[in-house]
């Protein structure tokens, strides 16, 4: 991986890691600027950096200070070697790998008060011992990156059974659940329910023009659930019959709202209209911290015009039109009443 390969030096081990991380994150989301989870987790693996580079400065002066502590039990030797304090250690945890600012400087650890005191003849084997420190530093640092993404990497390999873990506490007897396209998250929730017993119905929206509710109905019979396949147009007519509207979801932006496949705002006005809940399924790496005007965010991607179309039928009369097909025709913004993700509900 970039981090295992990555070539940290003695000083500034975590900055090395980020830059190696950022560069290869640009260049992943360049390429598919609309799948934002993309940069989500590129964000989580640089805050792991960050966390863990702070944990090991934080226990390294600890471990100094305690040091300091017991080794110097003479007053004069105390006098010699100043002992941090807890202000110190706080100082430069928040200073760690901060941009450079009057306040960082303020509050980074005075030289005198990180490094003891000693004589000259035992200077070599201080030199050796730190650079041998600074070693072990440097590939415990890397172990702890990777064992944190490691976990990363489980945690959204799992995130579909985490969410369906929840399933219980949403869908009670007897309840109509209404969804629209397919979402393999949505299939393993209501799967879930279903084997704990919950007796519940399920109408599923076709999602023209690709059809994929088709899809997931098909998955639903054979799993034993009561499926219903309707219409697109269909979804207004039926809202008020339904108890719990559940889909998935493309991305979560930061201000609650959803990036979904065609068809879902129209589902979501719908829901909203006769007050029926809206519960939005989807992992913790779809959520994204940015706005959706952000410049930095593409809403929208643009497919082959086969979904829709047979060339062979329209070839002649379509010589000189633009057909455009979109992936994420609309955003809804804040029409949801509630996001289930792999870490609970919200």
């Amino acid at each position: 991986s970039v981090i295992s390969q990555t070539r940290v030096p003695y000083t500034n081990q975590a900055g090395a890691l980020i830059d190696s991380v950022k560069a290869v994150g640009e260049r992943l989301i360049a390429a598919n600027p609309v799948e934002l989870a993309v940069g989500n987790i590129v964000r989580r693996v640089l805050h792991i950096i960050r966390e863990e580079d702070v944990s090991l400065t934080t226990a390294a002066m600890a471990g100094l200070n305690l040091s300091a502590v017991s080794d110097d039990e003479d007053d004069a030797d105390r006098d010699d070697r100043p002992v941090l304090s807890a202000a110190a250690v706080a100082a430069a945890s928040r200073s760690t790998l901060r941009p450079p600012s009057l306040q960082t400087l303020l509050e980074d650890v005075p030289d005198s008060a990180a490094v003891p005191h000693t004589s000259s003849s035992g200077g070599d084997s201080e030199g050796k011992s730190k650079s041998a420190d600074k070693s072990s530093r440097s590939r415990k640092l890397k172990h702890d990156v990777i064992e944190a993404v490691n976990e990363l990497i489980q945690d959204i390999n799992t995130c579909h059974e985490q969410i369906a873990e929840q399933a219980v506490e949403h869908i009670h007897q007897n309840e109509v659940i209404l969804t629209l396209g397919s979402s393999r998250t949505v299939l393993e929730f209501l799967c879930a329910a279903k084997e704990k017993k919950r007796s519940f119905r399920v109408f599923v929206a076709e999602g023209a023009p690709r059809y994929q509710g088709h899809l997931l109905a098909k998955e639903l019979v054979a799993r034993g659930l009561q499926t219903t396949l309707i219409t697109d147009s269909a979804v207004f007519a039926m809202i008020s019959r339904v108890n719990m509207v559940i889909v998935g979801a493309h991305a979560v932006m930061a201000n609650g709202g959803v990036i979904a496949p065609v068809g879902l705002n129209m589902v979501a006005l719908a829901a909203q209209k006769h007050a029926v809940p809206f519960v939005v399924l989807a992992g913790s790496h779809k959520l994204c911290p940015l706005y959706p005007h952000n410049p930095e965010v593409l809403l929208n991607e643009l497919r082959s015009p086969s979904e829709l179309l047979d060339f062979g039928e329209f070839s002649v009369s379509l010589q000189y039109s633009d057909i455009l097909v979109s992936a994420f025709p609309a955003y809804g913004e804040v029409v949801s009443c509630g996001a289930i993700v792999s870490h609970g509900a919200q």
